[in-house]
């Protein structure tokens, strides 16, 4: 709808030349090819989320074959949905400068105000604002389901806490309020730091690439004695999985560098700092406790949260 607005509204839209061969940096770096590798996070923190698949993949029927199959075709969707919205909102520019220096702060924004009037504008911002909602709300109900997984076996500082269920409406409401209460603080810089935006997605985009591309290196190490699915990538395995672990390790060294020149308290780049937490965290945790009963179901801890589980489920079904 926004993009098909934006091709047929305008009297005016830039040329083929602009959209395709304009290049502008604003970054304060004399090197192009910097600014161009700083500026894919732009497109690869979208391509985040297709994960979802698998999250549903137990409630889906012949699991193993439809659940990478939605990984892949959520990739192929978001891939021309992407450049279709990309396209539109470039070619709809019609003041470049104008859209910059905006009073409103918002390029995206005043370019749809521009191309299409104040008012069409604004509703379309609207319908925006309420699908980045529901996207806030996806990424709370995942992340509510993660911690309430990972504390109802032990594996959280606290878990007893974020695996409780509300007695009322049971759902995890204080798994929901740890992943709520951990977003509002790591956004919160943003209030006062532009460049705090670009450092929140940076952490986010590396977070869930790490976690994506742990399972592929693991199965790179197991090699042939990896048992395979019934849909695979046949001898492309290696090949893909090889560039995909490269390229993982490429994009969480470029997301952690500076984005804008000079480098001052107001445009450090503090994802190294937020990411080296939670590693220095999650490593002092396992070298501590976890690694002493995680993985050992005899160990008298596990064996007392199988026992409350028990308890827990006979409770809920009667």
């Amino acid at each position: 709808m926004i993009s098909g607005a934006l091709v047929f509204v305008p009297d005016h839209h830039q040329s083929t030349h602009f959209v395709f061969g304009e290049f502008t940096n604003h970054t304060g770096f004399a090197s192009s090819a910097y600014v161009v590798l700083v500026g894919l996070l732009m497109a690869q923190y979208t391509f985040t989320g297709y994960d979802a698949s698998a999250h549903m993949t137990e409630e889906t029927i012949d699991a193993a074959v439809a659940g990478p199959k939605g990984i892949v075709r959520s990739i192929a969707v978001s891939l021309v949905a992407g450049f279709v919205l990309l396209f539109g909102f470039t070619y709809a520019i019609q003041s470049y400068r104008g859209a910059l220096d905006s009073d409103i702060g918002v390029p995206p924004a005043q370019i749809l105000m521009d191309a299409l009037g104040a008012a069409t504008g604004k509703c379309l911002l609207v319908v925006i604002i309420v699908a980045q909602l529901f996207c806030g709300m996806a990424s709370v109900t995942a992340n509510s389901r993660m911690i309430y997984a990972f504390s109802r076996d032990g594996a959280l500082p606290f878990s007893k806490t974020w695996h409780k269920l509300h007695p009322g409406t049971r759902t995890p409401t204080h798994a929901v309020w740890l992943a709520t209460g951990g977003a509002f603080c790591l956004g919160l810089p943003y209030l006062w730091n532009t460049t705090a935006y670009a450092a929140v997605t940076s952490i986010a985009t590396i977070g869930l690439y790490i976690a994506y591309v742990i399972p592929t290196f693991l199965r790179l190490r197991q090699g042939d004695r990896f048992e395979r699915g019934p849909w695979h990538l046949g001898s492309w395995s290696t090949i893909v999985g090889t560039i995909a672990v490269v390229w993982v390790l490429v994009i969480t060294a470029l997301f952690m560098l500076p984005q804008r020149s000079p480098i001052t308290a107001s445009t450090f780049n503090y994802a190294p700092i937020a990411v080296g937490t939670v590693i220095a965290f999650c490593g002092t945790w396992w070298l501590a406790s976890a690694r002493k009963w995680f993985l050992n179901p005899s160990h008298p801890r596990n064996v007392t949260l199988h026992h409350v589980q028990i308890v827990g489920q006979q409770a809920h079904h009667s």
